[in-house]
């Protein structure tokens, strides 16, 4: 497993901001060639012409990070690469899972994805298996 340049290029302390967070931890991973995470965003809002609600994202309790993380397997397949999904729900040192959340992570989880919580940029590179130099 090799390491990916990230200390000191980031703050590795904990933020009180969701939103600031998941931006540090995007800029963090974006360029591991063997993982694509998007960001989801998932509500709804009135449409304008309308006035019925839109709703977005995927799912309600879907993660903040969804996306895959390219494996190799083995035996018959040695060498070929298949991507595993991943869903990383982003929180604050003080934020907690809604159930909604919680069920989405054991779903994903118990269908062999990779999931978890982040409370920081190493949370993620932990809960990806990755190393950080």
């Amino acid at each position: 497993m090799q390491p990916y340049p990230c200390k000191g290029l980031y703050n590795w302390s904990v933020s009180n901001n969701e939103t600031l967070l998941q931006q540090e931890i995007r800029l963090a991973i974006g360029k591991i060639p063997t993982l694509r995470l998007f960001r989801n965003q998932v509500g709804q809002l009135p449409d304008p012409r309308t006035g019925r609600y839109v709703q977005f994202g995927l799912a309600k309790g879907s993660s903040d990070l969804i996306g895959f993380k390219k494996i190799k397997i083995t035996q018959d397949m040695i060498g070929q690469e298949i991507a595993q999904f991943v869903s990383i729900e982003i929180k604050t040192e003080k934020g907690r899972l809604t159930p909604q959340q919680k069920n989405w992570l054991d779903f994903i989880s118990k269908s062999g994805g990779i999931t978890g919580v982040a409370r920081s940029i190493k949370d993620v590179f932990n809960i990806l298996s990755l190393k950080q130099n």
